[in-house]
């Protein structure tokens, strides 16, 4: 996949930037929300770029957390007050993006 463009990383890195504590978007969502349709591409800036944004607010559209980055994200999760689910044993969580979904307007 080819690096993405200084205006994608620009636009993405903005949109992010906007979540609200508590709220998350999907990695699809953040490319509908710039007029795309690279989630993977998202998920590139988020790599390479987004340690200056609020980076936990950006989730698989499972609701998971970046691979890696759970503990992390919980933590961010946890002080924000963002909806979560956990499973029946308790050890696997996700953002219930039913309740945290934040779509710009």
């Amino acid at each position: 996949m080819p690096h993405p463009s200084g205006e994608f990383v620009e636009a993405v890195l903005e949109v992010v930037a906007a979540i609200p504590e508590g709220r998350a978007m999907s990695y699809s969502d953040v490319a509908a929300s710039v007029g795309s349709r690279a989630a993977r591409g998202v998920g590139q800036v988020m790599a390479y770029y987004g340690g200056e944004v609020p980076w936990w607010r950006v989730v698989r559209a499972s609701g998971h957390p970046a691979p890696d980055h759970e503990g992390r994200a919980l933590e961010h999760f946890r002080a924000e007050g963002t909806p979560l689910l956990w499973s029946r044993d308790g050890r696997v969580y996700r953002v219930d993006l039913a309740r945290a979904r934040h779509l710009p307007d």
